[in-house]
């Protein structure tokens, strides 16, 4: 992160890895961020889980979201809190594989009490692979800012 913000060069007060997974998958609203065509920002609240080093989450494809996804993939997905951050920063793509679409349904079931049908056209399932995340606590910004970067698949 930018020096400018105050923000130390070395790793003392970073928070763990371990506990930006943990708010990930206890999260019950995770925030999408997508791009329409012209590159005008749509946010809109989801339902999802962090599944395998990833957040998942099902839309229609046909609604703005779905539709934006098609076309521009990169996206930001926010957790609710502004005091204790977790942003997450990827790339969005089809979930297709019938193992993970069923270990989805499976995992979304037991979060939310309801379970999705990939199957059905408008359950289109999506997951977003961190390329960046970001993470810190208010109270203490800048002293817990924390960035993780993953290599490029």
């Amino acid at each position: 992160m930018p020096t400018d913000y105050g923000i130390r060069r070395d790793e003392s007060g970073m928070l763990p890895l371990s506990r930006l997974e943990e708010k990930l998958a206890e999260s019950r609203n995770y925030w999408i961020v997508s791009a329409r065509p012209d590159g005008r920002p749509h946010v809109m609240p989801v339902w999802g889980l962090w599944l395998d080093q990833a957040v998942m989450f099902s839309t229609d494809p046909g609604s703005r979201k779905g539709r934006n996804l098609a076309t521009r993939p990169e996206v930001a997905v926010h957790l609710e809190s502004g005091d204790d951050v977790v942003i997450l920063e990827g790339r969005a793509e089809v979930v297709t594989d019938p193992a993970l679409l069923q270990r989805f349904a499976d995992a979304y079931e037991t979060k939310y009490d309801f379970r999705p049908d990939p199957g059905n056209p408008a359950h289109g399932v999506y997951r977003v692979l961190p390329a960046r995340a970001f993470s810190w606590l208010e109270k203490d910004f800048p002293g817990t800012a924390t960035r993780w970067q993953w290599p490029k698949a």
